[in-house]
């Protein structure tokens, strides 16, 4: 064989295994995956819907909501099967919160916890975006990203995604002045869709707290209150386990934030009484959720 018809065969070898590649290729499904940084969605969604970006003050359908971002996917990435949904958000030394653990039990869904500072302020969930997306990007689990955020931190996350060849789509929620995603983000994605108040309508509403003034509601007894700390503190203890209860305990007798304001919201719902401005009944609160932990130490 002459050298021009091994190089024949050698380039018709190279197009076979081409054109195999190429029908493989054809053949495997697009894959989206949605990134969701929950700060910036309680925030937008809270100011749009409600007017207030205090956590405290509304609650959020998380699941409904979640529900609503797959089909929004489903429709815009017709041909694209759902990998799965991240969910960011922040929490005292990473321990997940009623709500939290109740996000991660939802089908499809990957809760993923940065921390929270004194000021109750997210760190490291920009760096957790990153490294998920540019982790699927590199070994080519996604084709497409919906990302959901507005941090100018994340310009570095959908660089690196985009790198690998995964298109990234910025999902913004409606600002009733301006802007709430930073403009350099804005510039670097593929594509942009903002949701407005009509979306967020079923899924945001305002909390409503009852006190005696409004409801008549007699005030409990200390021993009432102590009653009630430990009943939630049982139910805490289901939820969590015992590894959550050995980190909780170092801290005695301080209740991380996020749990305190737990503890506050499921007793004011058990007493129908609001406990806001009562410092002697928080406090028999807290002890009675204490000595309950501790008896099962």
């Amino acid at each position: 064989m002459d050298e021009e018809t091994e190089i024949r065969a050698q380039l018709e070898r190279a197009n076979s295994l081409l054109e195999r590649m190429l029908a493989e290729v054809a053949k495997t499904p697009s894959t989206h995956a949605i990134f969701v940084d929950a700060g910036y969605v309680y925030a937008a969604a809270g100011r749009l819907a409600v007017g207030t970006e205090d956590r405290r003050a509304f609650d959020l359908d998380a699941e409904g909501l979640i529900e609503a971002f797959i089909d929004k996917a489903r429709t815009i990435f017709a041909d694209s099967r759902l990998l799965r949904v991240y969910w960011y958000d922040g929490a005292r030394r990473r321990i997940h919160t009623v709500e939290q653990q109740s996000i991660a039990e939802l089908p499809d869904v990957k809760v993923r916890l940065g921390n929270l500072n004194a000021n109750n302020q997210q760190k490291g969930v920009d760096s957790l975006i990153r490294t998920d997306l540019e982790s699927l990007a590199r070994h080519r689990a996604i084709s497409d990203a919906a990302l959901i955020g507005g941090d100018e931190d994340l310009v570095s996350a959908v660089e690196a995604a985009q790198g690998y060849g995964a298109r990234v789509h910025l999902w913004g929620i409606e600002a009733s002045d301006g802007r709430n995603q930073a403009e350099p983000l804005l510039w670097e994605v593929d594509s942009q869709r903002t949701f407005d108040l009509e979306f967020f309508k079923p899924y945001v509403s305002r909390r409503t707290v009852t006190t005696y003034e409004t409801a008549g509601t007699p005030r409990p007894s200390r021993e009432d209150v102590r009653f009630v700390g430990a009943q939630i503190a049982a139910k805490w203890l289901a939820a969590r386990g015992r590894d959550a209860l050995v980190d909780l305990l170092p801290g005695h007798p301080y209740l991380p934030g996020s749990v305190d304001q737990e503890l506050l919201v499921e007793a004011e719902k058990l007493l129908a009484y609001s406990l806001r401005g009562q410092s002697d009944l928080r406090r028999a609160l807290r002890d009675g959720f204490w000595e309950h932990l501790q008896t099962q130490y």
